[in-house]
């Protein structure tokens, strides 16, 4: 019996959105942040996990998403055998290529043998280049040298990959690099999408350049890591004005439904409750307003308000060292306002040492031009502190 049939048997009030020839389930079940032992990412409560997929299964997800380094390269493990109970083509199961670590590459078909093992499958029905980024794109698109996407390509023929697709956490200029050498092969990219970095991450410029390939979007940070699960009074007052009986989380999700693009919604959910709670609001379908999608809209830029660079670049135009400082800045932003993360460190590890936060020599030519009367040195200063 089809995944999505199973699904609609059991709860037909999940939504499921149209992807080629399958039914998917709105809101997938992401494996990043399963329930653990004592704060230990590496030491997942595999009772409590697998009771969480029984949830899922019977209230219609039908999608689960895993990766070769979640919780310490256990989730695979974990997820695999949670999903062994039930037939094999009544769920879908994603997970991809660890393209994160540079030393992966050449490697390709090693861990993707090691990863249908760790899974308990024959085959993968997404498969997915993992986390294309500014430290990794030049090995993504080395193909003669590594024969990555290729090999992926030879999976799918094979029918061990039912469909291949893209992460991608890297700027627009990375996805448009991975886009123009392989747009054609892919079937979907899974971005870092949320009313917060809509403009942040400039997700809407995104959206629409994968419009152009005809390529289908999924979203994983939903709530930002848990930022949006709760929002400052104010906010949520202004939302609640709106609409009453929302909840706060939910109101992340109504977002997300408001993009036509967006197939599929993973979020990391790490106990019953969340869980519930999401399923919860994926029993109805309700895309914002314009009213409230403009109000979403402001909040999310507010609370993602850092150094106010516009990227003008006249500050670029009077620096001895040539660095690109609103790029610079715009990954201080996202450091700052993530409260750590890894966006800022990797795309920092793609740049040579003469072009880091730490080569400003503070000589304060760009401050001196900068319409924003940005204290520049200081902000590169502090970047480099946090780095180092």
């Amino acid at each position: 019996m089809p995944a999505a049939k199973l699904a609609e048997e059991r709860r037909p009030i999940m939504i499921y959105r149209d992807f080629q020839d399958l039914k998917l389930s709105g809101l997938g079940l992401g494996a990043m942040r399963l329930p653990v032992i004592d704060g230990d990412d590496h030491t997942i409560d595999e009772p409590a996990a697998a009771a969480m997929v029984d949830y899922a299964m019977e209230h219609g997800i039908n999608y689960y998403d895993t990766a070769w380094g979640y919780h310490g390269g256990h989730s695979e493990e974990v997820l695999g055998r949670a999903l062994a109970k039930y037939p094999r083509d009544s769920f879908y199961l994603a997970t991809k290529f660890p393209g994160y670590a540079n030393n992966n590459f050449g490697k390709v078909e090693e861990i993707f043998e090691k990863q249908l093992e760790k899974c308990g499958v024959e085959y993968f029905d997404f498969y997915l280049c993992h986390n294309v980024t500014e430290s990794n794109i030049d090995d993504y698109l080395a193909d003669d040298q590594f024969g990555t996407v290729t090999y992926l390509l030879e999976q799918k023929k094979a029918g061990r990959i039912r469909h291949l697709g893209f992460s991608c956490h890297g700027a627009l200029p990375v996805l448009a690099a991975f886009l123009e050498k392989y747009g054609k092969d892919m079937e979907f990219c899974q971005l870092q999408l949320n009313y917060i970095d809509w403009h942040f991450q400039k997700d809407a410029e995104k959206v629409a350049l994968l419009a152009q390939y005809g390529i289908p979007v999924w979203v994983m940070e939903p709530l930002r890591g848990g930022k949006l699960a709760t929002l400052p009074e104010q906010y949520a007052e202004q939302l609640k004005a709106l609409r009453p009986d929302e909840t706060i989380p939910a109101w992340a999700f109504r977002f997300l439904q408001s993009v036509p693009q967006i197939t599929m919604v993973l979020s990391g959910m790490s106990n019953m409750e969340q869980l519930q709670q999401n399923i919860a609001t994926w029993e109805d379908d309700k895309p914002l307003s314009k009213e409230e999608w403009d109000a979403i809209l402001s909040i999310g830029d507010t609370m993602a308000t850092g150094v106010p660079c516009t990227a003008c670049h006249y500050c670029t135009n009077h620096c001895p060292m040539e660095l690109d400082i609103p790029h610079l800045i715009s990954l201080y932003n996202e450091h700052k306002f993530t409260g750590g993360g890894f966006i800022a460190p990797m795309a920092l590890g793609a740049l040579p040492d003469d072009k880091q936060p730490s080569a400003c020599i503070g000589c304060g030519s760009c401050a001196a031009v900068c319409p924003q009367q940005i204290d520049i040195p200081s902000v590169l200063a502090d970047f480099a502190e946090l780095m180092a």
